[in-house]
């Protein structure tokens, strides 16, 4: 991944690259674009980046640990399970909404890396899929949701719905509905499959 985060000139690149990925699409996008946008010499990247696959792994990485740190905060507050899954559903899609570029980026031209597909060791999609499964526990531990329950399929049936909600909004010029109404929706059919 990026070989030094101790200057800005990282997190420069990073910011040039979001805009360029967003603009061009990751095929499109030329390293000496990203460099131009960043205002650094193509030859800088390089110091910081292996190659144009690294540079948009780097970009989600540190868009996950925003979203995970902001999703943990967000539930922090919460004792209620079913109030959480809502409440995760709304922060999530408020955050494709308030963030289109990134949205993009991570929607359509990340599953276009082939490094990303096949090599990279998602770790931090792993921990933000947990957070889905570690509500679904919990509420079964104080039995509000249904025993049989399998965690490891109910956090990727929810995170899919949300996904593909996403997706749709990042692919679809006009939205019929707003967050708070898609993220309701989404949660009331889960929560009415799992509940006790």
């Amino acid at each position: 991944m990026g070989k030094r985060k101790d200057n800005n000139k990282y997190y420069r690149i990073i910011q040039a690259a979001t805009k360029i990925f967003a603009r061009k699409g990751f095929y499109q996008a030329k390293v000496s674009d990203i460099a131009k946008e960043a205002g650094v010499a193509d030859g800088t990247i390089y110091i910081y980046f292996e190659n144009k696959d690294d540079i948009l792994i780097s970009l989600f990485e540190e868009q996950m640990q925003m979203v995970l740190d902001n999703m943990l905060s967000e539930l922090a507050g919460i004792s209620d399970p079913a109030d959480k899954l809502t409440h995760f559903a709304r922060t999530h899609l408020k955050l494709v909404e308030e963030n289109k570029d990134v949205a993009e980026i991570i929607q359509v031209e990340l599953r276009q890396s082939s490094k990303f597909m096949k090599e990279y060791k998602n770790e931090k999609f792993a921990k933000y899929l947990n957070i889905i499964a570690d509500i679904i526990r919990e509420g079964q531990d104080k039995g509000i949701f249904r025993k049989e329950v399998m965690p490891g399929v109910a956090k990727r049936a929810f995170f899919g719905a949300l996904d593909e909600m996403s997706r749709f909004w990042v692919l679809s010029s006009r939205k019929e509905y707003d967050i708070n109404t898609a993220a309701h929706q989404i949660s009331s059919y889960f929560l009415q499959g799992i509940r006790a």
